[in-house]
């Protein structure tokens, strides 16, 4: 509705230039419209008239009155216009202007909402990534939430995604696997030194080393040379963590297109090939034995180590060659997932896509906040340093996927979130994700008692709109049609809570409605007409958990 709005704004401001009452003048990039804070001063307002005075050489008021003139009531579109305070113009929608978007959501389906501003350029978006070193927690669930549907809202607004986990599989937290499971391995032998404090602790790792043992390869682990009982358990474990994060991930409702692998970077001389591009643009130095960036010439607080004096590349290198590998695979976008605590590295990665030749624009690093675990409002112990923390899996195997998911998603990434693994599981109203699956449900029980009742679901085109007079039946029209401007912007922003935020809404309005009025009626119109609205509430309702990667059950 919005855009018809606006596309008869910009009809009327052609005709009053045809007839001479504007000058010509150029048209704004966008024509804003947006709903008041008070309802008095109508459903939408739009501060068109106030961006043109100026090159119009006129007073706003002046101009706003005659784009109404000429818009008249935009096709049926607008009830009643007033002109108010320095320019705004502001718009009474008529009821049919909203439940005239009903037939469109039917006809469409699970394609309504469906965006191409994207045009089909490759975005990348690359999340989790843990290193191979332990299981999953539960904060890399929230993180692998918001990477699935982050990729799932791009490609819906039109480009073409890839979901990729960057494994960093080189390095010494590869070495250090080895070695905790090698000392492990020998306590359970009955022997050996004290366990080092800055190695990886926690159940799992006794696990692997009994596991490992029991294998053919691991079998002389302790008979072997330190280092290369290291090298073996390093690789077997990895591997094996790897499978359990897969295997993980996909029971979260995950499915990640692209496994990449830092050694294989390593391996090509991918950073070689970096840093040849860097040294052609003089951005790389020799300073007291170690090769320096010049991240201080793109605005970052100081110039970064890529290699040590002793040889040994730094992560940063690392990343710089993967991202610029990215680029090359022809990805325009690329959106990285982060943890929060990694914020400060946000400026210097900027500096190399710029040191790239790359708009820093190019990348877009969403940060995500630490996830506090509580059980009936009490915190859940955890530590990752000392190996005491909740599994991904222990999560979804107590609340189920779809609980998660949405929990994880019912914040900004960038704000904590409490999860309470009670209010998880509820099965009540107090649960987000069971408040919008129960309308879905709801939607399916109307439409199930239709049936029985022999009353056929209406052809949209043949509805009679007008038949929804009431209030809530027009603001449940207007949400409706709300739905394919919120996925825009959650796709252009990186905010996935604004489709568990809207779902939340509209799942509200339902459940008012249907608590409150029959939608089964004795009138044949009247029930037509509430049928279809019901039936398009389902659909959006089922098109958005669809999106959210949640299931939208008929019965419950």
């Amino acid at each position: 509705m919005k855009a018809e709005l606006k596309t008869r704004l910009l009809e009327a401001l052609g005709e009053a230039q045809a007839a001479g009452d504007l000058p010509p003048l150029e048209t704004p990039a966008e024509i804003i419209l947006e709903r008041p804070k008070q309802a008095s001063h109508g459903d939408l307002a739009c501060n068109l008239a106030m961006q043109l005075a100026k090159s119009c050489r006129m007073n706003p008021r002046a101009v706003a009155q005659i784009i109404v003139r000429r818009l008249g009531d935009a096709g049926g579109l607008v009830a009643k216009t007033e002109i108010a305070g320095p320019g705004f113009i502001n718009f009474f929608v008529g009821p049919l202007a909203w439940t005239r978007i009903l037939p469109q959501i039917m006809a469409q389906g699970p394609d309504f909402g469906r965006g191409n501003w994207g045009h089909g350029k490759k975005a990348m978006v690359e999340f989790v990534s843990a290193n191979p070193t332990g299981p999953l927690h539960v904060g890399h669930g929230r993180g692998a939430a918001v990477g699935d549907v982050l990729a799932r809202l791009l490609a819906f607004s039109g480009f073409t995604v890839l979901s990729e986990y960057y494994i960093n599989d080189a390095g010494n937290q590869m070495a250090t696997l080895g070695r905790s499971v090698l000392y492990r391995a020998r306590e359970l032998r009955g022997g050996g030194d004290p366990f080092p404090d800055n190695h990886y602790r926690g159940d799992y790792i006794k696990n692997l080393a009994s596991e490992f043992m029991a294998t053919p390869e691991g079998a002389d682990m302790l008979d072997i040379p330190e280092e290369q009982a290291v090298a073996k358990a390093s690789a077997w474990a990895g591997a094996k963590i790897l499978a359990g994060i897969e295997g993980d991930l996909q029971d979260f409702g995950v499915a990640i297109g692209s496994w990449f692998s830092e050694r294989s970077l390593l391996a090509r001389g991918a950073v070689d090939e970096a840093f040849a591009v860097l040294k052609a643009r003089d951005l790389l130095y020799e300073s007291e034995g170690a090769l320096w960036f010049k991240a201080t010439a793109f605005g970052d607080e100081k110039d970064r180590v890529v290699r040590r004096g002793n040889g040994e590349l730094t992560y940063f290198a690392s990343d710089i060659a993967y991202h610029l590998d990215k680029f090359r695979r022809g990805f325009s976008l690329l959106v990285d997932v982060w943890g929060a605590d990694h914020h400060g590295y946000v400026p210097r990665l900027k500096a190399a896509m710029a040191g790239l030749d790359r708009s820093p624009d190019d990348l877009t690093v969403v940060l995500v906040q630490m996830v506090n675990l509580l059980r009936s409002g009490v915190p859940v112990a955890m530590s990752t340093r000392a190996g005491e923390f909740v599994t991904l899996k222990e999560v979804v195997d107590e609340v189920g996927g779809d609980s998660a998911r949405f929990l994880f998603l019912t914040r900004r990434t960038e704000a904590q979130l409490d999860f309470d693994l009670e209010v998880a599981k509820a099965k009540s109203m107090d649960n987000p994700v069971f408040y919008v699956q129960y309308a879905h449900t709801r939607v399916k029980s109307v439409l199930r008692k239709a049936e029985a009742a022999g009353v056929s679901l209406p052809e949209p085109a043949a509805v009679d709109l007008a038949r929804l007079e009431l209030a809530e039946e027009a603001d449940l029209a207007r949400k409706l049609g709300e739905f394919p401007e919120m996925i825009e912007g959650a796709a252009r922003n990186l905010e996935p809570h604004r489709l568990t935020y809207y779902l939340h809404e509209l799942a509200g309005a339902f459940h008012s409605y249907y608590n409150a009025h029959r939608i089964l009626s004795d009138d044949a119109a009247l029930g037509a007409a509430r049928i279809l609205l019901t039936q398009a509430v389902g659909a959006v309702l089922a098109g958005g958990l669809s999106l959210l990667g949640v299931s939208a059950p008929e019965a419950m």
